[in-house]
């Protein structure tokens, strides 16, 4: 009961409007604000911290491209400076010199201008002024004939291929001769196989020759002062019929270079893996001579200070605004006061009158 007559005694002093703005408008402005600041406040922390999650990840993906990248750039420089071309192929243009109608019965012409009277010889330019081959890599080193299965080639028995590597001003550098001959089949062999393959020598798909190869240098390393330019390659026969010749230089992997070539996946894996590794080692003892650098304490220290100014600017402007609101808020308290004397003051002149 008390409190219903306090209550009524508020209201009376106070007035109904102005009662209900403090009990119930002014509590309920309050919660909402309270509560919008609050979601507000989560909301930007929630939209600042998926920034953030957004920003360190782009960084540490673009990070990590260009370091695997840059592996992988690394990787390949390596392998083209280290591994060198496989193979060199250049064709061969044999030339002779024909037996004239006017010279002698030698066995090598008739006397009506046919045959050949000099050896079969060719000269091959490798390179002009660069080096072709690479330094400490031994190379294999052939050349294939094409030669018809005709009587001519099959009399002919062994002959002997001979070359001359020679440098830039003409010396030899290095000189081979192999012997060679046509593979031999026997009658019995040769007539099976022509019967068998016949269709197919009547239509054009296959002829009767042979590709003989012949290994001029098992392990030939070029000399490091007198790189070759050219080759002379010399057939020592007359008798002799060849379709086309071409030589060959292939390299002879070993070691390190023979696990590149024949597994270029496996290698470059454990390549570009330890060019990573190597990597992110270098830059994390970078960064570690970096952030312990006298430059970059001093750096940090003048921001420390920076924020501490900040911080001691913002702390006394909040300090005038409390200021501003207490003084506002013994105004308001102040007003109230002298509306309630006043209000006192009138039901105590309604008393009187009603007196």
């Amino acid at each position: 009961m008390f409190k219903i007559f306090a209550c009524l005694k508020r209201v009376v002093s106070l007035g109904p409007r102005e009662y209900l703005k403090q009990q119930i408008k002014l509590p309920l402005v309050k919660f909402i604000h309270d509560t919008v600041n609050l979601y507000k406040a989560r909301t930007q922390s929630g939209v600042n911290s998926i920034r953030e999650i957004l920003f360190r990840g782009t960084v540490v993906a673009l990070i990590t491209a260009l370091l695997v990248w840059l592996s992988i750039f690394m990787y390949i420089a390596f392998y083209y400076a280290y591994v060198p071309t496989i193979s060199h192929e250049r064709p061969v243009y044999l030339k002779f010199r024909a037996c004239d109608t006017n010279s002698c019965d030698n066995g090598n012409g008739n006397g009506n201008g046919k045959g050949i009277c000099s050896f079969p010889s060719a000269h091959i330019k490798l390179t002009e002024r660069q080096r072709l081959l690479m330094l400490g890599q031994p190379y294999k080193i052939h050349l294939d004939l094409e030669m018809p299965e005709s009587p001519t080639n099959k009399d002919l028995g062994m002959f002997m291929v001979c070359a001359d590597f020679l440098s830039g001003s003409g010396k030899v550098l290095a000189n081979s001769c192999r012997s060679t001959m046509l593979h031999y089949r026997s009658y019995l062999l040769d007539i099976l196989y022509k019967l068998i393959f016949s269709p197919f020598f009547v239509f054009g798909n296959s002829e009767e020759k042979q590709n003989i190869h012949v290994e001029l240098f098992s392990d030939f390393e070029e000399i490091e002062s007198e790189p070759v330019t050219d080759i002379f390659i010399e057939i020592q026969t007359t008798h002799i019929e060849i379709y086309s010749a071409k030589f060959l230089i292939n390299a002879h992997f070993t070691g390190l270079r023979f696990l590149m070539y024949n597994w270029p996946v496996f290698s470059a894996a454990i390549g570009i893996t330890s060019n990573l590794v190597f990597i992110a080692i270098v830059c994390m003892i970078s960064w570690y001579q970096i952030i312990n650098s006298e430059e970059y304490r001093r750096l940090i220290e003048r921001q420390n200070e920076r924020i501490m100014l900040k911080d001691f600017d913002s702390g006394s402007s909040n300090s005038s605004i409390d200021e501003d609101t207490s003084m506002l808020e013994e105004d308001r308290q102040i007003r109230f006061r002298k509306g309630r004397t006043e209000s006192k003051d009138f039901l105590e002149d309604i008393a009187d009158i009603d007196c």
